[in-house]
């Protein structure tokens, strides 16, 4: 038994067994390659940590039990990088990639040039410090000149070593990843708690990474593929080199890099993984292509932007024939028809996709969308399926074309379609299918913001009866949410007490909340501002409306038509006697820090969303634009920032980290 250890022993045990569960987690997580069961490793790893237990002065940092042994972090101090990690420039066929191969002879006359072609893998770039054989920091992408210090989370990750044998400094980097069996079980999770689901794994994993509780990262079971390595600042000769270095000191490489001698090897390695690219666990939407030679590659240097020896070779968007076994109408929040393609299902990309948005009544007479069609299938950003064409030569002649309902196929009121829109709509604001979407809006963060109620919930809350329409929430009660399935006692009453909150929050909320056709949350917060009463607003002609400047006839027209209903008098009604506030009080005049200031926004933020980020500006009196000017008095940048951050250096406007954000809106 381990009690019956001297301290000696117990000190060699502890040396031993990390020394095992290394090299096995090596084995299993970079070589793909165990040598021993789950249950044998699940022991070692147990045995371990009782030791570690009965001898806490023999823990380290880098012992495997540490992974997750740190706390939540309350945010994501901002680090510059060593050297800047600047993003590569694309080409999308042959002809871009040879473009590429002449401005690099160009450069570099008579000498022989070898290339280095990689899998370009969808993830989060990172970079990442040992000190003295021991991992010390990890530090997103960022703006490619500061990132966020994401050390603990990256820790979590175990396909990364936590000790190298070298002493020296060496920066890694390389790509954070999440593979497809992992990004399919973190959806299935969203989806049944309610949330949002991430729209592809790089979402997926960039989401994982800015979770501030290690533990919760490591359920993510993200994984990496490192590609540079810097040992005390310096490269190897190579980056063939770089790579055979890297796998020497047990990180993990992506198995499928390839030394070419030439543009013409290069070419026939994107063929080749063109084809095989689905039969990956991770995804891939292109190959990199890198001057081999280090010597050349200081020579051929980069641009404000990107290393003019790497090239980004992009893979054609992905395609599947599949055929049409039906066409159905979804009825949105507004009441907007929408028909959607039931198809037979086909793998795309790693995806099986079963149905597709056919967008609107103009679109399936444009390209002549038949019920039997067999059409061609894009996933486009291997996110979003849409059809790009018809296959009428396959027709039979029993394809059916689809005819357009005069009425809502859900409740059978009326629809209508304004003039000059491509969208029909049920006029039923108390339509069952509109009062699903109406719901989850209504209780939406940048509306009621009714925290705990997502999409689940509301479809129990429905299915059960307890909820018919809004005004419903209000009159819930204790003892009938503790019923409903996966609602404990805590649950429901934070979940009433959030509902009760939202009786108070500002009056654009509610108008936002209530889904007026073209009242989005800007428009609101104007018209909460100039009429500060709902009841008065509600009763506002199409003229007096037109007042405010934000507000033409086709919104004053649609708001109007809103209230006009007799469904909305009476919603208005039930809310005002449920206690919702349907006035708002005149806002104190306070100082303005931000006044005369223009903003924009790039990238994601990991304290706020943009929406947020956009309010607060507003709230202290600046004003946020949508693009780069000259005009411009701040570039707010966060992860992952685009081309805006280019445009600003170009016009030299200023730009501000997250944390310098914080710190000007006085939030730091």
């Amino acid at each position: 038994m381990d009690k019956k250890l001297t301290r000696e022993e117990a000190r060699k045990r502890i040396k031993e067994l990390r020394e095992q569960i290394s090299y096995h987690e090596k084995k299993y997580y970079v070589e793909n390659n165990p040598q021993i069961s789950d249950y044998e490793f699940d022991q070692l790893m147990a045995e371990l940590k009782r030791l570690e237990e009965a001898y806490p002065e023999f823990i380290t940092p880098e012992s495997p039990t540490q992974r997750v042994g740190e706390k939540p972090v309350e945010g994501f101090p901002t680090v510059e990088h060593r050297s800047p990690m600047l993003s590569i420039d694309n080409c999308y066929d042959v002809e871009g990639l040879k473009e590429f191969e002449e401005r690099v002879k160009k450069l570099l006359p008579g000498e022989k040039i070898e290339y280095v072609a990689e899998l370009k893998i969808d993830g989060l770039s990172m970079s990442i410090i040992y000190r003295q054989g021991r991992y010390e920091q990890a530090v997103t992408r960022g703006d490619g000149f500061r990132g966020d210090d994401v050390t603990a989370q990256v820790k979590t990750i175990h396909s990364l070593p936590l000790t190298i044998p070298i002493d020296d400094e060496v920066e890694v980097r390389g790509e954070v990843y999440l593979p497809f069996e992992s990004f399919k079980k973190i959806n299935q999770e969203r989806e049944k708690a309610g949330e949002p689901l991430f729209a592809n794994p790089r979402n997926a994993a960039a989401g994982s990474i800015r979770l501030l509780d290690p533990k919760e990262v490591a359920r993510r079971n993200l994984d990496t593929f490192l590609y540079y390595i810097f040992i005390n600042g310096k490269e190897r000769p190579s980056q063939w080199e770089n790579l055979m270095e890297l796998k020497k000191l047990g990180f993990k490489i992506n198995p499928h890099s390839r030394l070419c001698q030439n543009i013409e090897e290069v070419i026939n390695y994107y063929h080749e993984w063109t084809e095989k690219r689905d039969t990956l666990n991770y995804d891939v939407d292109g190959v990199v292509i890198k001057v081999n030679s280090t010597k050349q590659r200081e020579i051929l240097g980069a641009t404000a932007k990107s290393p003019r020896w790497a090239i980004a070779f992009k893979f054609p968007a992905r395609q599947a024939t599949t055929r049409i076994k039906d066409i159905i109408i979804q009825v949105g929040r507004t009441g907007a028809l929408t028909p959607v393609a039931i198809l037979e299902p086909v793998s795309i990309g790693g995806a099986t996709i079963s149905r597709c948005t056919l967008h609107n009544e103009d679109e399936i007479k444009r390209k002549d969308i038949r019920i039997g069609d067999y059409v061609l299938l894009e996933r486009s950003g291997d996110v979003i399926p849409h059809i790009i064409s018809v296959m009428k030569e396959r027709r039979t002649g029993k394809e059916k074309p689809f005819i357009w309902p005069k009425t809502c196929p859900v409740c059978h009121s009326a629809i209508y379609r304004e003039e000059g829109e491509a969208v029909s709509r049920c006029i039923n604001p108390s339509c069952p299918a509109r009062i699903r979407e109406s719901i989850i809006h209504y209780a939406s963060r940048r509306a009621m913001n009714i925290e705990g109620l997502g999409e689940a919930l509301v479809d129990q809350l429905l299915a059960s009866g307890l909820v018919k329409k809004i005004p419903d929430l209000y009159h819930l009660k204790y003892e009938d949410l503790v019923q409903l399935e996966r609602m404990g006692p805590k649950s429901a009453q934070n979940l009433l007490e959030q509902i009760e909150e939202s009786k108070s929050r500002e009056l654009w909320r509610l108008l936002f909340a209530l889904g007026i056709r073209h009242v989005g949350e800007k428009l609101a917060q104007a018209l909460a501002r100039k009429f500060p009463d709902l009841e008065k607003l509600s009763k506002l002609s199409e003229d007096e409306l037109m007042t405010l400047e934000d507000v033409g006839p086709k919104v004053a027209k649609s708001i109007v038509f809103f209230f006009s209903q007799p469904e909305s008098q009476e919603l208005l009604k039930e809310l005002k006697a449920a206690g919702l506030k349907f006035k708002e009080k005149p806002e104190k005049e306070g100082p303005k820090p931000l006044q005369n200031m223009t903003f924009v926004l790039t990238g994601t933020l990991s304290s706020m969303s943009r929406e947020e980020a956009k309010e607060k500006i507003e709230k202290l009196g600046g004003s946020v634009s949508s693009s780069v000017s000259r005009k411009t008095d701040f570039l707010v940048v966060g992860e992952e920032p685009g081309s805006k951050l280019d445009k600003a250096r170009e016009l030299g406007v200023k730009t501000l980290n997250e944390k310098e954000f914080l710190k000007l809106i006085g939030e730091a």
